[in-house]
């Protein structure tokens, strides 16, 4: 299992235009064949960071996913939206068990 979690900022003047956008990345990442999490969440303290969360069932699914239609068009809409600071990090996990 392959855990990503990150987060990336955008003008918090723009969220508003991103929402949208992210809704439709966040829809078509958990309709993928191997996607077993995907959220975006906005952080309630900080304007304009948005922290990401993905759980990949393995690599070949998260390849799949990094060669999306979507992730393309959502990569697309960064400039429009000022969307500059990225900061995702990929772990590998082992049997998830509830804590």
């Amino acid at each position: 299992m392959l855990v990503i979690i990150g987060t990336i900022r955008l003008p918090a003047e723009n969220l508003s235009a991103a929402r949208s956008v992210m809704a439709t990345m966040v829809a078509q990442s958990r309709a993928e064949a191997g996607c077993l999490a995907y959220a975006y969440a906005e952080d309630v303290l900080e304007a304009g960071l948005i922290r990401i969360t993905e759980v990949w069932e393995d690599q070949a699914a998260l390849d799949r996913h990094l060669a999306s239609e979507h992730l393309a068009a959502w990569r697309a809409a960064w400039p429009a939206l000022a969307i500059g600071e990225r900061n995702l990090v990929l772990y590998e996990a082992g049997t998830a068990r509830r804590v």
